[in-house]
């Protein structure tokens, strides 16, 4: 993180905006879920759900630039690179959108694998029962 700036500060001739850096790590937290096959931000061996989202992203600020790092773990059976690629894009492109800022670049940090546990649980049978009667 920056030097324990709270506020990003916008000023023009209208006055002056101040954007919570907590706001631009909710919003590259938010970018990076969407991508398919990423399967949770993390803090190292911390896995986190959405109340915490903003822990598995780090930023530093110099000016109006914008360097992130995003920690995260990967579905099991998704490309590992190619996901990383892909949260990198999606970071910056609403990280930029949103808050005006440059986006000097977004480091992926992969912590780990996911695997999907219900997929492995066979699924309950489905209740037996007559078929739907047919109208004539």
């Amino acid at each position: 993180m920056s030097e324990k700036s709270e506020n990003i500060i916008h000023t023009d001739e209208n006055g002056t905006i101040h954007i919570s850096e907590d706001v631009v790590a909710s919003i590259a937290a938010l970018a990076a879920t969407e991508v398919e096959g990423v399967a949770a931000l993390s803090t190292g061996a911390e896995w986190l759900g959405r109340k915490n989202l903003t822990r598995g992203v780090k930023i530093a600020l110099e000016e109006r630039r914008a360097s992130l790092t995003v920690s995260l773990s990967v579905r099991y059976g998704f490309p590992v690179q190619t996901v990383a690629r892909q949260v990198q894009e999606k970071v910056r492109e609403a990280v930029e959108s949103m808050t005006g800022l440059t986006v000097a670049a977004v480091d992926v940090s992969v912590s780990g694998v996911s695997f999907d546990k219900s997929a492995k649980e066979p699924k309950a049978p489905k209740a037996a029962g007559r078929p739907p009667k047919a109208t004539p």
